[in-house]
């Protein structure tokens, strides 16, 4: 999803509290905090020499301990709030994807896709995907369609993968 997509779905939908499932039935916890937005350049190279450059906003969410157990989510009025000051101070590049940094003590730090939102009842729920790590120059590196999901499950010296 697109930052422009994601801030025009909060201001859209700005009465609703603003959740974030972040595995199947995995939501990060109403005691969350917008820490941090991230401006990010990416700048690479690729395994077969090929340059790429895009950019993407972050947006960390981080769960506060002392206020477990609270069971009101932000609104996504207050998330538009903050975002809004941030870009305020840093512009959004509107075009570049947004992702979602998080983690809890039962999930590794990730910076997840907003893969889908959902609207249910009074809540604005985005759902949030990891993406798994591609060879971008398959044919550069030799590596057939057919050993794609082999390469996927293992990638061992001289089977052709990156």
């Amino acid at each position: 999803m697109k930052t422009q997509e994601f801030l025009n779905l909060l201001k859209e939908y700005q009465g609703k509290s603003l959740l974030f499932q972040y595995a199947p039935n995995l939501l990060v916890g109403a005691n969350y905090h917008i820490t941090e937005v991230k401006h990010i350049t990416v700048d690479s190279v690729d395994c077969g020499a090929g340059v790429d450059a895009w950019k993407e906003t972050i947006i960390q969410l981080w769960e506060d301990p002392n206020e477990l157990g609270k069971t009101e989510f932000m609104s996504a009025y207050k998330a538009m709030a903050i975002l809004s000051r941030v870009g305020k101070l840093k512009p959004y590049v509107i075009d570049a994807e947004v992702k979602i940094e998080y983690s809890n003590a039962n999930f590794h730090t990730a910076q997840l896709f907003v893969n889908d939102y959902e609207i249910r009842g009074t809540n604005l729920m985005f759902k949030l995907a990891s993406i798994p790590t591609d060879c971008k120059a398959k044919e550069a590196c030799g590596i057939q369609p057919e050993n794609v999901i082999k390469a996927q499950g293992s990638c061992a010296p001289g089977s052709g993968c990156c």
